[in-house]
């Protein structure tokens, strides 16, 4: 199924739409860029907006929307042109997210999700280094995955985390595949698995090991294992604070059969890309751009007695009311320039200033996005904190985006400080 990326949103022309967050012409982007930008951000605003309460109430994972992604193209965003899909790069993925997570955060989040299943097996995996036996099967399995995004409208999850140090890098995945004919059986477990019990295919990162192997980040493997597979298996309930509709429960492997043409990605690709392609990790941001843009869109509509379903009474005459949105437009611009400069930045081997620069501006987005909103709710006052209204929905949003991995917060002050002060291989002994 291949869509026009002029094809419109139909509920679209029943919506005044929103400006973009990224103007195509102060931003330099291209006319094919920009539609595809643009048909996010109208069925965000127009669909996914609308249903985001429902989602975040009950913590149900958003179904329909993933049919409506599908509908128009948008699963296959970052799917090559040659195998059906729109065949945006990194820089456009990113922005159309951002449009998405504007108008839902948990949608946005488990999208990424997706996407990176194509993003890291496609454009990413076209920069880095492979023999051409390896490219031709790489692009023989890699059509397959395809197909069944763009014409079955499948859906594929990332499941990252274990609880350990493996998903910031540290070590080895506690996943593990051995190595069997045919393929390889899989144990181990993933915690916070968004789309768990809802993709149709997990794209699990696990640790190749030999019989009497020890477990090296080298032998990482990317592995599509379906949903029904014999073993997987999905546990825990789910009920967090924020990111409520991503639904992210535990997976479990238990001696799953995972044959040999299921693979994402061949073998030492993906550390490669991990060593090579750092803004690989940068993709959890676009979601947070999004929301951070949701604040300071909800405070100038409320204050100036805009809001759909509330009277009409402007705010907008009081000073403190303007100081509050003067440092809010101040802000969001900010993070705004550093987020767009580190996405278009993305590629295979970057400087080091440009490895900076990305954890500058992943925490800058996943800080700012809940500062925003903070300040949204202390402007807009005490009927911001009403379920009703979205604010304080992407307050609880934006405040989890500085825990995850593999960049939280925490670990990019971390990097940047000491990636700062010593060159590679540097020690102070």
């Amino acid at each position: 199924m291949t869509v026009q990326v002029s094809k419109t949103i139909g509920a679209s022309d029943k919506v005044a739409l929103d400006a973009p967050i990224f103007d195509p012409v102060a931003f330099r982007l291209n006319d094919e860029q920009a539609g595809i930008i643009a048909r996010a951000r109208e069925i965000g605003q127009s669909v996914f907006a609308g249903r985001a309460a429902t989602y975040d109430r009950e913590a149900v994972f958003p179904t329909e929307n993933y049919r409506d992604l599908h509908r128009v193209g948008l699963l296959g965003i970052a799917v090559p042109k040659k195998h059906g899909g729109l065949g945006a790069n990194y820089q456009t993925y990113a922005l159309a997210a951002a449009e998405i997570g504007r108008y839902c955060g948990a949608t946005a989040l488990t999208w990424n999700m997706h996407v990176c299943s194509t993003l890291w097996s496609g454009p990413l995996a076209d920069d880095l280094d492979m023999d051409a036996e390896t490219r031709a099967e790489h692009e023989k399995r890699r059509a397959v995955h395809y197909k069944r995004i763009v014409e079955d409208g499948a859906i594929y999850s990332q499941p990252f985390s274990e609880g350990g140090a493996a998903a910031a890098g540290g070590v080895a995945f506690g996943t593990e595949a051995k190595p069997v004919e045919g393929g390889w059986i899989v144990n181990g477990k993933k915690i916070f698995a968004s789309l768990s019990g809802h993709a149709d295919y997990y794209g699990v990162l696990c640790t190749e090991i030999a019989e009497g192997a020890k477990a090296s980040r080298r032998n990482t493997l990317y592995l599509a294992i379906p949903a029904k597979s014999q073993g997987v298996s999905v546990v825990g309930d789910w009920d967090p604070l924020g990111m409520r509709g991503t639904v992210s429960r535990t997976l479990l492997f238990k001696d799953v059969f995972v044959p040999e043409d299921s693979a994402l990605m061949p073998r030492g690709v993906y550390f490669q890309a991990a060593m090579r392609w750092p803004h690989m990790f940068l993709t959890l941001s676009p979601t947070y751009m999004g929301l951070a843009q949701a604040s300071y869109d909800f405070t100038v509509r409320y204050l100036r007695g805009e809001v759909p379903g509330m009277p009409p009474v402007k705010r907008r005459m009081y000073p403190t009311k303007q100081i509050a949105v003067a440092q809010m437009q101040i802000k969001l611009e900010q993070i705004k320039a550093i987020w767009f400069q580190a996405v278009t930045e993305a590629r295979a081997n970057p400087s080091k200033e440009q490895v900076l620069r990305a954890y500058a501006a992943q925490y800058s987005v996943m800080e700012g996005a809940n500062e925003l909103a903070a300040l949204a709710i202390r402007t807009c006052g005490g009927q911001a904190m009403l379920r009703s209204l979205p604010l304080e929905r992407i307050y609880r949003d934006s405040r989890c985006g500085s825990l995850m991995l593999p960049w939280t917060a925490e670990l990019c002050l971390d990097r940047i400080g000491r990636e700062a002060l010593y060159e590679a291989g540097e020690t102070d002994d």
